[in-house]
């Protein structure tokens, strides 16, 4: 089964892309979310062009899904280089009280430099960044407790700029998930679409879903074994692995042919729910 180049960028991304540039001047700070699982695959490079010199905040989430070694190299990295970065997990809330804190900690000069001017209490104005369906409108409906962003499991759904104020003299400046117009390389694509921030129906649902069976098989052969009832073979091809998987949930049609197709959905579904436990797909 070849390689398939993975690309996804609808001309709405391009709008919202020339909205956030337009945007910039009228915040702070950035707050950029990554999804754990894939930290650099959930980077945007257009990112680092867009804020430029801006404060720049990396929330890590989806931190529950992921592992949570692999997630602790991460944000050492990630400080290495500089930058603020916080794990968290928006769904079930966990470690999202520490970003008022964190915020002003990475806004701590320029809120010093106000109060020296008389202007105590200055509300502080982030944009939140990042991939679709990473969570960003879980970010800001737990900051402000309640539904004050509109989620969504598909992506692409945020639609337009909207601000929301949270207690403590914080604006947050949401803005719709985008990727950028070519990815560096295909294993970005894959990753990419393995966590859902590719719209599935764009894709080989059947080879996306053979290559995460072989880097489970490379990173957590363990979860395949637990999860299929299956000892994946270190040589075959993606598509054998998908294909045993079937057999063992018994996803078999007319003939007894498996059902490839179904088992590459159950797959994907269930990764993206964290059935199969906690794991991180790229290392720093």
């Amino acid at each position: 089964m070849a390689n398939e180049t993975i690309n996804w960028y609808p001309g709405h991304m391009k709008k919202a892309t020339r909205m956030m540039e337009d945007s910039l001047r009228l915040v702070d700070a950035v707050v950029e979310l990554r999804d754990a699982r894939i930290p650099n695959s959930s980077r945007n490079p257009d990112v680092e062009r867009i804020v430029g010199s801006k404060p720049r905040l990396i929330v890590l989430n989806r931190a529950d899904q992921a592992d949570a070694a692999a997630t602790a190299l991460w944000k050492k990295a990630l400080t290495g280089e500089g930058a603020l970065a916080l794990e968290m997990d928006c769904k079930s809330g966990r470690g999202v009280n520490a970003f008022p804190a964190a915020a002003r900690s990475l806004l701590k000069e320029k809120i010093e430099r106000a109060e020296a001017k008389g202007q105590v209490g200055k509300a502080l104005r982030f944009m939140v960044l990042g991939v679709p369906n990473v969570g960003k409108s879980s970010f800001i409906n737990r900051l402000a407790g309640r539904k004050a962003a509109e989620t969504s499991d598909r992506p692409g759904v945020t639609r337009g700029k909207q601000w929301i104020t949270l207690n403590g003299g914080i604006l947050l400046l949401d803005t719709p998930g985008i990727l950028w117009p070519k990815f560096e390389s295909p294993e970005v694509g894959y990753s990419l679409a393995w966590t859902g921030a590719i719209n599935d129906n764009i894709l080989d649902v059947e080879l996306v879903a053979c290559r995460l069976l072989e880097r489970l098989r490379e990173l957590y052969p363990g979860a395949i074994e637990a999860r299929y009832k299956f000892t994946p073979d270190p040589e075959a091809p993606g598509y054998e692995l998908l294909e045993a998987a079937a057999r063992k949930r018994g996803f078999l049609i007319s003939g007894g042919e498996v059902n490839t197709e179904r088992m590459a959905h159950v797959l994907l579904d269930e990764f993206r729910e964290g059935k199969l436990g906690r794991m991180t797909l790229e290392r720093p």
